[in-house]
Order: C-alpha cells, then structure tokens, then sequence
C-alpha cells in the first residue's frame, strides 16, 4: 500500500470514528448531582436517563444539561447500588428530541473489538471521548452487592473523572453498554445493555429493585476432614460468621459469631457466591432453610427474607483511595 492510500485509509478510518461518537453525543449529558464535578449519563428512552449510582449522590435538586446546552430538573426515579445504576426523569414541557440510543447485543462482542467510552462533564468543551479495546470478556457474574450483570465487560479505555455513567459504544455509535467505576475497584467496567434494561424496567414500574439479604460477614474456612466423614458433609470448605447484624433475617434466626454455614436450602455453599446464587432465587419474606455448625454439632435455622434496609446517600459512593477520585 503506498503512503497516499495508508493515509486515505487512515483519514477514513479517523473519520468513522468521530462519526460514531457523533451519533451517539446527543444522548449524552452532564448531571449535576454531586459536589465539585458532573457525571455523565445517557438518555435511554425520551425523558429517562440512566446514570451510575455512585455518581448520582443527592436525592434532590438534581439538573441535566443536554448537548444543545438546556438545563432542566431531573426527579430521581430510583436507584439499584446492587448494579450501580441509577435512573432518573426528566419532566419538560415537551420531549426532549432525542433519539432514543441504539444498542447492540453483548453477546456479539468479542474481545480485541475496538470501542470509545464517551461522556459529557463540561459543557463548553462539548463531549469527550477515549479510544481503546475490549480487553476482557466473561459470562453473567454477581458484583460485591449481590446484583447480577448479564455480561462481565472490561474495556481498556480510559475512564476520566466524570466518565462513570457514560457510553461503550462500537466503532458504528451503537450503545454497548454504560461505563463504571463503581463495581471493580481500580478498574472501569461496562454494564451492558441488557442489565441496563432490565433495571430501567423494573424502576420505573416499581420505583426500587427489592433484593433478599441474610446480614452476616461471612469468610470461607476448610472444614476437618473427620467432623465432614462424621457428619457426611459433602463440601471441603464453608462459611464462618464474623459478623451479625441484629435486626437481620439471620439475627433474628438466632444465628452467632462463629457459626459454619455449611448448606442453604439443601445446596452446599463453599463460598458467598454460593450464597448470592441462592439468594438470587428467593424472594422478600420467603422463608428458607440455614445449616450450620455449631459447636461441632449441625442444626437446621430458618430464616425470613428481608429487604436490605436503604442506606444514605453518601454510603452509595465507592471507596475514595488516596490514588484516586470517584468518576
């Protein structure tokens, strides 16, 4: 290829790549919902906007700013610090006039795919954006709160402070999913469009995503191998107790500091993904079955289900380390 092609090939290829940042740069906007610094959020459907959960840190006197420069209230419709979304409504007299953005299927990705992550934080510098790859793929996973993302995506792109709650999109401006710094820490991730979704769904129709929790600390531990023959456990290892809120389901149950959680409902559990799996097949106010060792003894505990108490919104935001500023 001569040096005129390489470079026609190159302007073209520059040239695509604006354009797909272009297509998508009007559902981008800045949301003032925080101290100091904007976050980006994407307008997801006309007068929704979906956001990361972390960055969206008032309840109240939240504003959007759009690309073509209006300032308009935005009501925090709900919030889901299991999958660090948030999503919110924007009341106007008439709709807003943009498109609703395009997605595309997680499952059509693979990783070497090329991608830019673009927000919107200052308004008169208009949107930005940064360039990068899909470095890492994976199946449906939970995230530390117990929520379920439908696809694990890790993008090797920069994630500027601001950028949480803004677009992954593919080099044609399709929507791959929302950027986050909330759910892996030191890493940007991207919850996909499906998750995306289901969340925007289930918050609007219910205002809240109402999710089981038991209220322990727990921590795997090895279990003997003569008190597993003695009492035909089949798991190596369980779950200690290191801490019991009171007022929680396992409280309440009666279970204690230094209890083995060994099985729920019959399903051994080694690990607290173990758990989550569990958990994420029962309901609020279902009751279901605990074994544990105590004292070297098994007994059977039942428990109730109960909804995580709401937090503040300050205990929404991910942990500040001395290298870096939430984004």
């Amino acid at each position: 290829m001569t040096d005129a092609k390489a470079q026609d090939s190159l302007l073209a290829f520059s040239q695509r790549l604006a354009k797909a940042v272009k297509r998508v740069s009007k559902a981008v906007v800045a949301i003032d919902a925080r101290p100091r610094v904007a976050t980006s959020g994407i307008v997801w459907r006309d007068g929704v906007i979906v956001s990361t959960n972390h960055t969206v840190q008032r309840d109240e006197e939240i504003t959007v700013q759009l690309a073509d420069g209006r300032r308009l209230p935005a009501n925090l419709v709900g919030r889901d610090p299991s999958t660090d979304l948030a999503v919110l409504r924007v009341e106007a007299d008439q709709a807003l006039g943009i498109d609703p953005v395009t997605t595309t299927a997680h499952n059509e990705l693979e990783v070497g795919n090329l991608t830019l992550a673009v927000g919107r934080i200052y308004q008169e510098r208009g949107v930005t954006a940064s360039f990068g790859i899909v470095s890492a793929l994976g199946d449906k996973w939970r995230t530390w709160r117990g929520g379920e993302i439908d696809r694990f995506i890790r993008p090797d792109v920069s994630i500027f402070i601001g950028f949480s709650g803004g677009a992954l999109i593919d080099v044609e401006g399709r929507v791959i999913g929302i950027n986050t710094t909330g759910l892996a820490r030191g890493a940007g991730l991207t919850i996909p469009a499906a998750t995306v979704n289901y969340v925007v769904d289930t918050l609007l129709e219910h205002g809240r995503i109402a999710r089981p929790y038991l209220g322990v600390g727990m921590q795997p531990v090895a279990l003997p191998a003569e008190l597993r023959s003695n009492l035909n456990l089949p798991n190596e290892s369980a779950l200690v107790m290191l801490s019991v809120e009171a007022e929680s389901p396992a409280g309440r149950a009666g279970i204690m500091l230094g209890d083995v959680l060994v099985a729920l409902e019959d399903v051994p559990v080694a690990d607290t993904d173990d758990v989550q799996m569990v958990l994420s097949r029962s309901q609020v106010g279902q009751t279901i079955r605990a074994s544990i060792l105590r004292g070297g003894e098994q007994r059977e505990i039942t428990l109730t289900l109960a909804e995580r108490p709401g937090k503040k919104v300050s205990d929404y935001e991910e942990p500040r380390h001395r290298w870096k500023r939430s984004r």
